[in-house]
């Protein structure tokens, strides 16, 4: 006698009974894109629905995302001038420091986390401030940086900290400053084991942020390395993060369930501008069903192990789910 397993699919409210893994609005952190001005809302051509927008409009645009149920948003900052070391990320009157706090003034029921980096803040594209001599980032004078940039952030009302540089000691040197200033319950989500990814294209785009020079692969992973994946999220859990993170994530199901079973703490993935940008021009092609295709694949993030998706469908999804 073998198994019969349709004997459960047949009726649909059964199947809805018996699944496993489901998705919903609170699973969702949307990310916004701030530079200063007004009445600002720019499309990005590379990434159909994504904008660059002035504060004002941001503020506006957490109107809709709290009738949808998103309650989750992530700042980027695109500064009016860059310099060798990102002086306006570390500035209390910068673009970021700026938004949280008139973000937090309209909407102090919407959790902002930052995005803490300084590649969009930088004249030369890159994480951090360069070694001359090493002609990459030097890992001991950025984290100096970040640990006052997560000051400056967290002082203009940050609810969660989000450091993406992927410089080694970065969560110690994070959570100390934090602690030092007073912050010591404001969680860290780290950008734990980050790939030097070719799916990042489309962000340079929105965020202004490619490398002037070179690449990162000095200082973000080996798109080839399970095992080191594993031991950076680790390495961060044991520094102190609060949530660990995994990105891309479409390409990286596999990483994404080993972090979830190698370590204890709650998992993000970052569903990044080229996998969403891919579905974008997918459907305008005609060749997928964009929303099945979509809420496929975010759900596949889900049961790969994820309990927080970074995402630009965002919104599409909330409305699929109500």
């Amino acid at each position: 006698m073998f198994a019969r397993f349709r004997r459960k699919r047949i009726n649909p409210i059964l199947r809805d009974l018996l699944q496993e893994t489901h998705l919903s609005v609170n699973d969702f952190i949307y990310p916004l894109f701030a530079k200063n001005g007004s009445n600002i809302k720019e499309e990005v051509a590379s990434m159909p629905g994504v904008f660059q927008m002035s504060i004002d409009e941001i503020v506006k645009e957490c109107d809709v995302l709290k009738e949808l149920g998103i309650k989750s948003i992530i700042l980027f900052g695109i500064p009016d001038v860059k310099d060798s070391v990102g002086s306006d990320a570390m500035c209390e009157h910068g673009i970021i420091a700026e938004t949280i706090r008139q973000v937090k003034a309209s909407h102090p029921d919407i959790f902002v986390v930052t995005d803490l980096c300084f590649c969009e803040y930088t004249d030369h594209g890159h994480c951090g401030v360069i070694d001359p001599v090493l002609e990459t980032v030097d890992n001991d004078i950025t984290l100096d940086n970040l640990s006052k940039q997560a000051v400056v952030h967290a002082k203009a009302g940050a609810d969660m900290i989000a450091p993406s540089g992927m410089m080694d000691g970065m969560i110690q040197a994070i959570r100390g400053g934090l602690d030092a200033a007073g912050f010591g319950n404001l969680p860290v989500m780290s950008y734990s084991t980050k790939f030097a990814s070719a799916y990042y294209g489309p962000f340079r785009d929105v965020a202004e942020s490619s490398p002037g020079k070179g690449d990162r692969k000095s200082y973000q992973m080996n798109p080839a390395n399970r095992n080191e994946a594993i031991a950076e999220s680790v390495a961060d859990e044991r520094e102190g993060a609060d949530i660990l993170m995994v990105k891309p994530a479409l390409a990286y199901m596999d990483i994404i369930r080993d972090v979830k079973n190698n370590t204890t703490l709650p998992l993000a993935v970052y569903n990044v501008s080229g996998e969403y940008s891919m579905l974008k021009m997918a459907a305008k092609a005609g060749v997928i069903d964009y929303d099945a295709v979509m809420m496929e694949t975010l759900l596949g993030f889900k049961r790969a192990g994820a309990d927080i998706i970074i995402t630009y469908h965002a919104k599409e999804a909330a409305q699929l789910l109500q």
